[in-house]
């Protein structure tokens, strides 16, 4: 198993193949969708994070549950809630997103069905070309109707081993992964999943980060990195997979592996 081609150890460098890429001026929009009347301060770094980026537009859409309880920004939109204050169906929320080249659901959906389809409809209303990066409890939220989902090409899915423990329970995947896997089974049974789905998988199991797409897995051990697994989910890390990948669509594996390793603050 440890001499298997598929499965490549990282090292800590960035790919200058992707980060060449980066533009001068600013390209490209991205939409970004989270937070509930409870909790929205991630999807608002969010952001401001890319909005330092050079990034044409970066937009954000909360549940209208929040409007007047915010500062207002001009990137700022807001979508018909539910009564506990997180978003329902509504034609602004298929509109903000299908107005972009980047979706990016950045979490705190809370959990609920009238959202759960709200947000699912967005994501199977999404053109082939456009990319969507699904963090935190997203990947908890469209679980329900998850084959559809999973054939996106142009999908990154940020998950929880437990929450890719879910995911393939959904899609009624014969392997199952196991929070006690020892960490060469879980590469063996990514490798297979991204044979059978088209989607870029990122992970964290044994205090190694893990990458797979079609077929493909890179790992490199968490203390190689600046993150901590705490860190990984804060939003900051989905944000730089976010920019990497709108400016290098053809390469989503590459734009994921190297977000971990770049300084967004180095020109």
């Amino acid at each position: 198993m440890q001499n298997a081609d598929y499965w490549q150890k990282l090292q800590p460098i960035t790919d200058n193949s992707i980060l060449w890429n980066i533009p001068e001026q600013k390209t490209g929009r991205i939409a970004i969708l989270g937070g509930n009347l409870q909790n929205c301060m991630i999807a608002i770094k969010n952001t401001e994070f890319l909005n330092s980026l050079p990034i044409k537009t970066v937009n954000l859409l909360l549940p209208d549950a929040l409007q007047g309880k915010l500062p207002t920004f001009s990137s700022l939109y807001f979508a018909e809630s539910t009564e506990s204050g997180s978003f329902a169906r509504s034609n602004t929320l298929e509109d903000f997103t299908l107005n972009s080249d980047l979706v990016l659901y950045s979490g705190d959906f809370s959990k609920n069905s009238i959202t759960e389809i709200a947000i699912t409809d967005t994501l199977k209303k999404l053109s082939p070309n456009q990319l969507a990066v699904l963090s935190r409890d997203t990947v908890d939220l469209i679980t329900a109707d998850i084959q559809g989902i999973l054939e996106r090409q142009n999908l990154i899915l940020i998950a929880s081993l437990a929450q890719l423990q879910k995911v393939f329970r959904a899609a009624l995947y014969p392997k199952m992964i196991l929070l006690s896997m020892p960490i060469f089974p879980v590469i063996e049974i990514l490798h297979k999943f991204t044979l059978s789905y088209p989607c870029t998988i990122f992970t964290f199991h044994q205090n190694q980060i893990i990458i797979a797409r079609s077929g493909i897995v890179h790992t490199i051990a968490i203390d190689k990195t600046s993150y901590t697994p705490l860190s990984l989910w804060s939003g900051t890390l989905a944000c730089k997979i976010s920019a990497l990948a709108l400016w290098n669509p053809q390469n989503l594996l590459e734009a994921t592996e190297t977000a971990l390793f770049w300084d967004h603050r180095q020109k």
